[in-house]
């Protein structure tokens, strides 16, 4: 192979990977953005909203704090049904309790090890009944990140056997800023062993 040959390969790698790398890179910016405007909209709740956890003291809203957005933690997990499905009761912020109904469990490999969180259902009456609940604490708990655990938005899957869990998405319990607000504490088999650096931080 003649030098001129070498030289056009060589050429046709860099081009080739440099326009993966930039696919990648506008993939990954044009997800940080969608994260960022969540949290621009979730901002823009908590300083002005009257149903905000700061809407009796707005003066108090000095904002929310983040990691930066990460797409390693948003993972696809495999949705493992429960046969006999029990009611659950978990202690909450205010000395009481709350009733759900198990779900199914989310397994998912990060950081190198299989992991599983157990999803619940609402079942007190009222708008949220039959929507899914997942709290869940880490290894950041009570250090960068609520000590009481976060909450992490999920939909009921149709006729699906995976779910994703996007971990930049977790978020504080109301009770992390207003005591007045009962919120549920994670259930133990939620307590994960490894740090979670996505989602929301310790903010006040």
């Amino acid at each position: 192979m003649n030098k001129n040959k070498v030289l056009i390969i060589v050429a046709g790698l860099i081009a080739t990977l440099t326009l993966i790398y930039s696919f990648t890179g506008q993939d990954d910016t044009a997800y940080a953005s969608t994260i960022q405007k969540l949290r621009d909209d979730k901002d823009r709740f908590m300083r002005s909203s009257p149903e905000s956890p700061f809407a009796d003291s707005s003066a108090l809203y000095t904002g929310l704090k983040w990691f930066d957005p990460d797409k390693k933690y948003q993972v696809k997990a495999r949705l493992v049904p429960i046969e006999n499905k029990k009611m659950i009761t978990l202690p909450t912020s205010d000395k009481k309790t709350k009733r759900y109904m198990e779900y199914a469990y989310a397994e998912f490999k990060l950081n190198g090890s299989e992991h599983r969180l157990l999803i619940l259902e609402i079942i007190d009456m009222g708008p949220y009944k039959g929507t899914l609940f997942l709290a869940f604490g880490d290894e950041t708990s009570a250090r960068e990140t609520y000590g009481a655990g976060r909450y992490l938005d999920v939909k009921k899957p149709r006729g699906q056997n995976t779910i994703v869990l996007d971990f930049n998405e977790a978020y504080n319990p109301y009770c992390a800023y207003n005591d007045k607000f009962s919120c549920p504490f994670p259930p133990t088999e939620n307590l994960l062993t490894i740090p979670i650096y996505a989602g929301e931080k310790i903010s006040h």
